[in-house]
């Protein structure tokens, strides 16, 4: 399952960490920032808890960049 959710990164570098650790958290399989568009889409894996992952990927990317907001 993919969804689509709206973020606030104050630059692409930061966009880019926000996708990498977004991509390394558990129930992810994908994760691809666009950070023009400011939007995250989340590819989960098959049989995962979206709001727990999210939860999950909203803790890690704040280790990363703490001023960034992911809207679920």
């Amino acid at each position: 399952m993919k969804k689509t959710y709206k973020i606030e990164v104050d630059c692409a570098n930061c966009a880019n960490l926000m996708e990498e650790t977004a991509r390394k958290t558990k129930g992810v399989n994908n994760a691809v920032v666009n950070f023009m568009t400011q939007k995250i889409e989340i590819e989960f894996s098959e049989n995962a808890d979206v709001s727990s992952v999210m939860q999950e990927v909203i803790k890690n990317c704040k280790k990363i960049e703490e001023d960034c907001e992911i809207y679920i």
